[in-house]
């Protein structure tokens, strides 16, 4: 949860960052080459310690220079080790584009089309309709325009251990959330079908051809695409944090090998300067190196379809292969976020300035798009505008909203009711076609938990709601919450479990309810 900060604190807090920036610069080794960039480490120090945020890892590239570059806060809060350039943080949905390169990769060398037919190099794949199953093609993966939308949301990963192949082939049973090619819908499983295209057209594993192909000359020496893949000893890495109860907490990493393609990349803001710096200038050519032709850089930022209005200039927004495309005052940009358990990032190109701009955080908020924002300005030489100030208002604003709908939710639950099954009638296994199993058990406290997927750590709790609706929490503190509910079947026995996956919260930091985005799924008693 966020609570805005009482106004002696704020201070006591911001002067004590302030005086201290001058030896994080030196500590960090800071790079800041630009006047216009006159005083933005301390503006980091200052706006990093009123929105509690941990550590944070900021790069600027103008002009295929590094102007600004530097690690700020620690790794780890309950620990003194500080950020700096060469950090590692997951980045989440910024490996999509990252993806989309792989490919691009394989297209100058003529060994596919983005129109391909998925099928003509994955003949296992198939979603629920067979003509939409024949007439996929590559473009569609890279666009979110197939239909089929997240499964249980950016957070909470569905069948966690399960091949990438598998999560895939689940796909076979799942209901369009709008007709294909009908418009935008976020799917992060369809970056993973194009991860195992790279696969399968290069003979490679997805992670094997982004380590050569793409880390390797473009100097992204600390890159990696798994937790898995962490170097014994490195203790460079940054530690995920969320805000959960009030509290700011250190939460487990988690490993997302399994839509890798989508978002499992580790890296650093060193390494991402590398990345932007291919995308900027010359697009394609790193360090006078053409790695890309101009063809496919132009086709991945070009719009292939819309999906909505800037909020504040009404202007169009679209998506290409890996970016999303908008305007801001005046300016073309490409640019992604990432969110993962703790982890969040923005990463922005204007081509027209030819500036690039990455911000990492190890916790969860939007003050990178303020801080982005700031440094356009800066660059762009625009009138000074308070953007920190808007969104930490414009935040904490939200986080009240949401949560009184949290607590119009909570106070409608009904007190003193019973179920109308008794827990020992509710022990057992459930299955749905798409989700799989789950299987309902006395706990080791005498309680019911859930366990999907029998993979040993998709297991919750449960605590009883009213009638015979359950409050669910994973052991997995990050995941939060969910609400589920048995029905009866004519012989009075348990019929179903039926669970509520929120696909995206109302407001990660006030819990994974209120939501308006979610899924029904109804699990059959076996």
């Amino acid at each position: 949860m966020r609570r805005t900060i009482g106004s002696l604190g704020m201070l006591l807090a911001l002067s004590t960052q302030i005086a201290c920036a001058s030896a994080s610069a030196s500590n960090n080794a800071v790079i800041e080459a630009d006047e216009r960039l006159a005083g933005l480490h301390q503006h980091i120090e200052a706006t990093r310690a009123q929105w509690d945020i941990p550590g944070v890892g900021v790069a600027v590239v103008y002009k295929d220079e590094i102007i600004h570059m530097s690690g700020y806060g620690v790794l780890k809060q309950s620990e003194s080790a500080s950020v700096n350039s060469d950090t590692l943080f997951g980045v989440a949905s910024t490996s999509k584009a990252m993806t989309a390169a792989s490919l691009a990769m394989l297209v100058d060398e003529g060994k596919l089309d983005w129109d391909d037919r998925v099928i003509d190099h994955l003949p296992w794949f198939a979603l629920s309709d067979p003509w939409v199953t024949a007439e996929v093609r590559i473009r569609d993966l890279l666009t979110h325009r197939v239909g089929v939308g997240r499964m249980t949301g950016n957070r909470i990963q569905f069948m966690p251990t399960a091949s990438r192949q598998q999560v895939i082939e689940q796909m076979r049973y799942h209901e369009f959330e709008a007709p294909f090619r009908s418009r935008y819908v976020y799917s992060n499983v369809m970056y993973s079908v194009a991860g195992e295209i790279v696969a399968a057209v290069s003979g490679q594993s997805w992670d094997a051809f982004m380590a050569e192909r793409l880390f390797k000359p473009l100097n992204m020496q600390r890159s990696n695409t798994s937790i898995t893949q962490f170097a014994d000893g490195d203790s460079n890495i940054a530690w995920p944090h969320q805000f959960i109860d009030g509290e700011l907490v250190e939460i487990a990493r988690r490993n997302f090998d399994n839509v890798g393609a989508s978002a499992s990349v580790n890296t650093s803001v060193h390494d991402m300067a590398q990345w932007m710096r291919l995308q900027l200038g010359e697009p394609g050519v790193y360090n006078g190196t053409r790695i890309l032709s101009e063809d496919v850089m132009a086709e991945m930022h070009r719009p292939q379809i819309a999906t909505g209005r800037n909020d504040r200039t009404e202007a169009v927004r679209a998506y290409g292969f890996g970016w999303a495309l908008d305007e801001y005052k005046g300016f073309q940009r490409s640019q992604h976020g990432g969110a993962t358990d703790g982890f969040n990032t923005s990463l922005v190109l204007v081509p027209e300035l030819d500036l690039g701009i990455v911000v990492i955080t190890n916790t969860f908020s939007t003050y990178m798009h303020a801080l982005v924002n700031d440094i356009v300005d800066r660059m762009a030489e625009l009138p000074s505008q308070d953007w920190n100030g808007e969104y930490f208002e414009r935040y904490n604003a939200q986080y009240e909203r949401v949560l009184a709908e949290r607590l119009e939710i909570e106070a409608a639950r009904e007190l003193n009711t019973t179920p109308s099954m008794p827990a020992e009638q509710l022990v057992g296994s459930y299955h749905d076609q798409q989700y799989g199993e789950v299987k309902v058990f006395k706990n080791e406290n005498g309680g019911l938990s859930l366990h999907f997927w029998d993979d040993g750590v998709s297991i919750l709790d449960l605590e009883h709601w009213h009638h015979d609706t359950y409050r669910a929490a994973w052991r997995n503190r990050a995941q939060r919450e969910k609400f589920v509910h048995f029905t009866r079947g004519r012989d009075g026995k348990p019929a179903s479990l039926e669970v509520t996956f929120t696909l995206r919260p109302a407001m990660l930091q006030v819990g994974i309810y209120p939501t308006p985005y979610y899924r029904d799924v109804s699990f059959k008693r076996k």
